[in-house]
């Protein structure tokens, strides 16, 4: 009984990814979704941003959408998949026509894509399997869930129905293992990944970085060693924006010697 109750606890925590402030999807974050933006020549690429399971872009992107607006570029964020829990597949589909929308609307060639949990490892799919690679400047994948999980609440959630998404993420799923066979890094895109080690719904933590070429694998820690930020917290965490602003104003990932400053503030 023990060990179903800390079955049933991790679950809980995965349900709880997003906060109460969620129950009202469809409301675009600070800076997002002004479709009569373009593109400045210091900014070519606009950034969509990709929300993770359970979770949806109105409590999402709260930090991140106004300073990367701020920042000169034109931001977009979509909500998907029933807060992400449907297939992974028809999710990174709702994805690919989002892409296209924004591309039509502002006139870019490519887009930059930051995603968080399964948000950052659903567009590997789209990527991959549905053409996206002519059309993505950078993946920016804050925890995501390249290599799943071995959290049993990711099995025990898809077992009772409440998340298809969450059994495809567990380690080695047959969705996981035709993702990541061959290369995970393909095309010209710049992937940056950008993890904590206190990770406690993508476990072991490091299953989120990625092998391949153009690639850069961050853990928050190494340079600053007092960041605390967990999977849920790291999106409204100051050090992890540093990294994406990084990654998002030079050609390539994000630099692997750039040294963020370490304030909350």
């Amino acid at each position: 009984m023990r060990v179903r109750g800390v079955v049933v606890a991790l679950a809980l925590a995965l349900v709880c990814a997003a906060p109460a402030a969620a129950q009202a999807p469809g409301i675009d974050p600070p800076g997002a979704n002004d479709w009569s933006c373009h593109p400045t020549a210091a900014h070519p690429y606009p950034v969509v941003l990709v929300h993770g399971t359970f979770g949806d872009m109105t409590v999402s992107w709260n930090l991140i959408s106004p300073k990367l607006e701020q920042d000169g570029y034109c931001v977009f964020a979509l909500d998907y998949g029933n807060r992400a829990t449907g297939p992974i597949e028809q999710s990174a589909a709702q994805l690919r026509d989002f892409v296209n929308r924004v591309l039509a609307a502002t006139g870019a060639k490519r887009v930059s894509l930051v995603g968080h949990s399964q948000g950052g490892m659903m567009p590997r799919y789209y990527l991959k399997f549905l053409g996206g690679v002519g059309k993505v400047d950078d993946l920016i994948g804050l925890a995501p869930s390249n290599h799943g999980t071995s959290n049993p609440g990711a099995l025990l959630l898809n077992g009772v129905g409440v998340c298809y998404s969450c059994g495809q993420q567990a380690t080695g799923s047959a969705f996981l293992t035709n993702l990541n066979a061959g290369d995970e890094t393909p095309g010209d895109v710049s992937y940056t990944v950008v993890e904590t080690r206190y990770d406690e719904v993508v476990l072991p933590y490091t299953s989120a970085f990625l092998s391949g070429a153009n690639t850069t694998n961050v853990r928050l820690q190494d340079r600053c060693p007092l960041d605390v930020s967990e999977h849920l917290s790291i999106i409204y965490d100051r050090v992890a924006l540093r990294w994406i602003e990084n990654a998002l104003a030079r050609k390539g990932p994000a630099d692997p010697g750039y040294r963020p400053s370490c304030l909350p503030v």
